[in-house]
């Protein structure tokens, strides 16, 4: 008799742990059609045709201007334009037209060398700063006047010192992204237990081999929270450093975008900035839990 009844638990156990897996999925679909929904109700043209001034009708179109044609994309036209750029993404016509993959290339190439100068700054001086209190205490209040200055505001600086955009670009993501590593590297260097340094003292393990093989360990899901920290500031930046010294780049992208009036271009663009950033912090977050361990 118990077993029917033990089967009939473990069945109704499965069917409810495939109901968990789904339901995050069918709720996030449910907030999509929703989003569309409402999107295409609110870009519906209205019937009534009014007079406008005739400069705002040439900034947003004779259509749009006299009601007509909503100034807003519809989701039909963003989507004819996420997928003109995924046909498309590689296309090189000139210096303002561009493939969306080409500035996507751009600016994810200067996010991972500022942010990998970053690494090689922080992480050894974060270790330094962890592991000595004097060169904590010497160190503190020059990391508490620079942490809070914002990314940008180096940027004319960089570019009088530096005198090229794209090296300027690249020292404004070194700058935003060393703080988050630098602090979390320290703190967790300074916190490892003090019973594995005892034990490895007792040991006798010299210092280099107790940095690389207990503190380090110890302090690396602190250290990758910091990086993934930093990789999604400097995302963030990038955007706005790129409106800034021009050229290439989805930041520029966009800025281009607007002096040509095209929303529907923009707002592609602000589908793809956010799949990238969600990409880059995927991948960082997996590698921390490779390192993470359990006590």
């Amino acid at each position: 008799m118990s077993t029917p009844i033990r089967q009939s638990s473990i069945r109704s156990m499965g069917e409810a742990v495939k109901r968990s897996r789904w339901a995050p999925l069918a709720l996030s679909l449910s907030f999509l059609f929703i989003l569309l929904t409402v999107w295409t109700i609110a870009t519906l043209p209205e019937k009534a045709v009014v007079n406008v001034d005739p400069e705002y009708a040439l900034l947003v179109g004779g259509a749009a201007a006299t009601g007509s044609k909503t100034p807003l994309p519809t989701p039909a036209d963003v989507g004819a334009k996420l997928w003109g750029h995924i046909s498309d993404p590689f296309y090189d016509k000139g210096t303002n037209d561009k493939g969306i993959g080409i500035q996507l290339g751009h600016s994810i190439f200067r996010v991972l060398s500022g942010f990998g100068l970053a690494a090689l700054v922080a992480i050894p001086l974060g270790f330094l700063i962890g592991m000595s209190p004097l060169i904590y205490k010497s160190l503190d209040p020059f990391i508490q006047i620079l942490k809070p200055v914002s990314p940008l505001a180096w940027m004319p600086l960089a570019l009088y010192t530096i005198k090229d955009s794209s090296t300027s670009a690249i020292f404004v993501i070194f700058i935003c992204s060393i703080w988050p590593m630098l602090i979390n590297t320290a703190f967790g260097v300074a916190n490892v237990r003090r019973d594995w340094l005892n034990v490895a003292k007792t040991l006798e393990v010299n210092a280099l081999r107790t940095a690389f093989q207990v503190i380090l360990p110890a302090a690396a899901p602190t250290i990758m929270t910091g990086m993934r920290i930093s990789v999604g500031i400097a995302w963030l930046v990038i955007v706005a450093a790129e409106m800034l010294v021009g050229g290439t780049g989805i930041g520029y992208f966009v800025w281009n975008e607007w002096n040509n009036l095209s929303i529907a271009n923009i707002i592609s663009a602000i589908l793809f900035i956010g799949l990238i950033g969600m990409l880059l912090d995927t991948i960082l977050g997996r590698l921390a839990r490779l390192v993470s361990y359990r006590e």
